[in-house]
């Protein structure tokens, strides 16, 4: 390496090689002319002959620097040539990554954009049933308060409990085996009254029970109000038992009983665990109290009496067609036995005709059998006596 300045020059270099000898060359032509130039004297034929030499070899000197130019300028032209191919192979193997890397930008994007569109409407449909769900709770929300407003009047809520009996009974009894709001003799209207038959009798089932005392026994705070609430529950169920007995149970008109319907679970629950002694006295009264689960199994039982009170009643005719099925019975068991007759007839017949066709194919192999020979030598030896089975002459 040959350093001028800020300048490194290599060597090895061919267009700095060629360049410095083209240098030294010149310096040495210029120091040969000054020579001249300063001695005029005549130069020896030796001296002319080397810088005959001298320019041949500057000669040779240009065109190796020629030669070495061009090679270089090839060389250069290929390496550009050479370095453009690269450079557009890169940039179309660029191109191609970029294109890739576009395309799986936008699937990404794409996939991104269904994923937040199904989000969204599931989001949607969630809030959609959120609303729904709201409207739901104010729609039942008004509903309790109805609910409420019918149980705080006491006509809506008697009527609430004969709707709730009349549902009860339609499932468990046929239409025809009760009235619903039957006027007995003493003019008292029933909520329900069940046909039974006697014994025991039409029952009536009361749907009207007083709950204003129950829910004032759960409003109760104080030991005051605790226990005037349960002197005022135990007067009124007394007092509506009383008048159950009184209004419901009539002689020769309806059972010795009647049924107390409660429209709640919660209440029965109530009088059985803190009021047996209400419970007992109903018995005494034969006044049943019943919830809406054990009026359910009540009906059921008296469906089972309707149905063998009408199995009673139909008793006639059940012996009627039951005579009736006996006499078919023995018309069947006789034309069984003429039908067996005519079978063993039919028997014996078959059996006949076996043997006679047994027989029949017997004669036919003796037939079949028969030597004819013999019976023409017996005609030629005896003419005279006629053979068996030959007509005579």
């Amino acid at each position: 390496m040959i350093q001028i300045g800020d300048v490194q020059l290599s060597v090895d270099d061919p267009i700095m090689l060629g360049v410095f000898v083209g240098v030294c060359v010149l310096a040495l032509i210029l120091i040969l002319l000054c020579v001249m130039l300063f001695r005029p004297a005549r130069i020896p034929a030796p001296l002319a002959q080397q810088l005959h030499r001298l320019g041949s070899g500057q000669e040779q000197l240009r065109g190796n620097l020629q030669t070495v130019s061009d090679t270089q300028a090839h060389a250069q032209t290929q390496l550009i040539q050479s370095l453009e191919t690269r450079l557009a192979t890169v940039q179309l193997q660029m191109q191609q990554q970029l294109a890739q890397m576009q395309e799986r930008t936008n699937q990404s994007l794409h996939g991104s954009a269904q994923r937040t569109t199904t989000s969204l409407t599931q989001l949607q449909e969630r809030l959609a049933s959120i609303d729904k769900a709201q409207d739901n709770i104010t729609k039942l929300s008004g509903d309790v308060l109805s609910l409420q407003d019918i149980l705080s009047n006491k006509q809506t809520r008697g009527a609430f409990g004969e709707i709730q009996l009349n549902d009860i009974v339609s499932k468990a009894l046929p239409k025809d085996s009760y009235t619903m709001q039957k006027t007995l003799s003493n003019g008292r209207r029933a909520d329900c009254l069940i046909h039974l038959p006697n014994p025991p009798g039409p029952i009536v089932i009361d749907a009207k029970f007083p709950l204003e005392a129950y829910e004032a026994l759960h409003r109760a705070q104080s030991d005051w109000e605790l226990k005037s609430a349960v002197a005022n529950m135990r007067t009124s169920v007394r007092k509506h038992i009383r008048d159950i007995a009184e209004k419901y149970i009539l002689d020769g008109e309806t059972a010795d009983g009647a049924l107390l319907f409660l429209p709640s679970e919660a209440v029965y629950a109530e009088l059985h665990a803190n009021f047996p002694e209400l419970v007992r006295e109903g018995f005494d009264a034969h006044v049943w109290i019943v919830s809406p689960t054990t009026c359910m199994a009540t009906l059921n039982t008296m469906r089972a009496i309707l149905k063998d009170a009408r199995m009673r009643e139909q008793a006639g005719e059940i012996r009627k067609h039951l005579r009736m099925l006996h006499r078919d019975v023995e018309l069947i068991v006789e034309r069984v036995g003429k039908l067996d007759t005519h079978f063993r007839q039919a028997r014996a017949d078959l059996e006949g005709i076996g043997t006679a066709s047994e027989r029949a194919g017997k004669r036919a192999a003796r037939l079949d059998n028969f030597d004819f020979e013999e019976v023409e030598s017996a005609e030629t030896a005896n003419p005279l006596v006629p053979v068996k089975g030959t007509p005579r002459s």
